[in-house]
């Protein structure tokens, strides 16, 4: 039986799906941006037309695995 994903991944599949894009496609885009705040990681996300909380989710799990 497969474990339903919980947390800020359990948004990944709509974020896909609605921007067209694989989850490693934002994680790439956030790369140049380590070292910034929370939310101007989100900021940089919504210039690509990204809503805050689908932004929001994909950045909480890069800082989490980035150790920031």
């Amino acid at each position: 039986m497969e474990e339903k994903v919980k947390g800020p991944k359990s948004y990944f599949p709509s974020i896909e799906k609605k921007y067209g894009q694989p989850i490693q496609h934002w994680m790439d885009a956030l790369e140049p941006h380590i070292g910034k705040k929370h939310m101007e990681m989100v900021a940089a996300l919504q210039e690509h037309g990204m809503g805050q909380g689908h932004a929001n989710a994909i950045v909480h799990v890069f800082r989490s695995e980035h150790g920031l």
